[in-house]
């Protein structure tokens, strides 16, 4: 990654030699030849605690994404949105998985998807918004997989094995989605007048829970996560001649069980099939 403009840098390092294309769950097994015991001085509370509020992330992020289906502006962008929510639907089953593998309660990734209530869910409360129109979606998949991407870029190093590997086959995904939602913001920030005020409008509801999102994991994964994502935020914003919007955080943590009036309905949907016969197998 270039040192000089993030923003410069995103397609140089977009994954398959810059094709943009989300990479979907893929068929190669991130964890193939990793020991999945938890190694001697492991924090097994704390691993399965990061793991969970890492999954559930990115399960309630694929979730809101697939509303989208039927409903993108165009074939080509409805095509990269599933794929996008596919690459976080993956993420989430590793890391659920690995959840409750470090919780050792018996608990696998569907027990911890569809059997837990809303206040149990661990998820900033960024990704549970509802959707609002295609520049509200991409200026909440900026703020998020900016995050995301420079979370995961310092997990790959992770003292737990597992949650290494998730991590790396996570960057190259993470990657594509920055990506994606930083030519989308310029596209439409640099556009027509219409385009400009819908992103500008998209910045301003999604901003306040940007301060959440920054200390998610406090400083779990590094201190300087935080200046690093506002300083590509600030690099894409001003490649889209937008300015950084002004709002106030807007108070609570999702990291805490405290949730919008979202995430209820959205995981009553995501849930309903696996609830109505809790003994079936897939």
């Amino acid at each position: 990654m270039s040192d000089d403009h993030v923003y410069l840098s995103l397609a140089e390092n977009s994954p398959e030699g810059g094709a943009r294309w989300a990479f979907g769950t893929g068929f190669e097994d991130p964890l193939h030849g990793v020991d999945p015991a938890l190694r001697s001085g492991v924090d097994a509370p704390a691993l399965a605690a990061r793991c969970l509020a890492l999954g559930d992330d990115a399960l309630v992020a694929a979730q809101r994404l697939a509303e989208w289906c039927t409903r993108a502006p165009e074939l080509e962008e409805e095509v990269a949105l599933a794929n996008i929510g596919l690459d976080l639907l993956g993420q989430a089953r590793l890391l659920l998985a690995r959840a409750g593998q470090a919780e050792g309660a018996g608990r696998g990734e569907d027990a911890l998807a569809y059997f837990r209530d809303p206040e149990d869910f661990r998820n900033v409360r960024l990704v549970e918004l509802p959707n609002g129109d295609f520049a509200q979606c991409m200026a909440r998949l900026l703020l998020f997989s900016t995050w995301r991407l420079a979370a995961f870029q310092r997990l790959t190093d992770d003292q737990d094995p597992v949650l290494a590997a998730i991590a790396a086959k996570g960057v190259q995904e993470l990657t594509y989605h920055r990506d994606h939602a930083a030519q989308w913001t310029v596209r439409l920030g640099d556009g027509t007048d219409e385009s400009r005020r819908r992103m500008r409008r998209g910045l301003d509801e999604v901003w306040p829970y940007l301060d959440e999102l920054l200390l998610a994991d406090g400083g779990a994964v590094g201190d300087d996560v935080g200046d690093e994502v506002l300083r590509t935020l600030r690099e894409v914003l001003d490649a889209a001649r937008l300015p950084q919007p002004l709002a106030a955080p807007s108070p609570g943590s999702g990291r805490a069980g405290e949730h919008t009036p979202y995430l209820a309905p959205l995981l009553a949907e995501l849930q309903s099939l696996a609830r109505a016969d809790p003994e079936a197998t897939w």
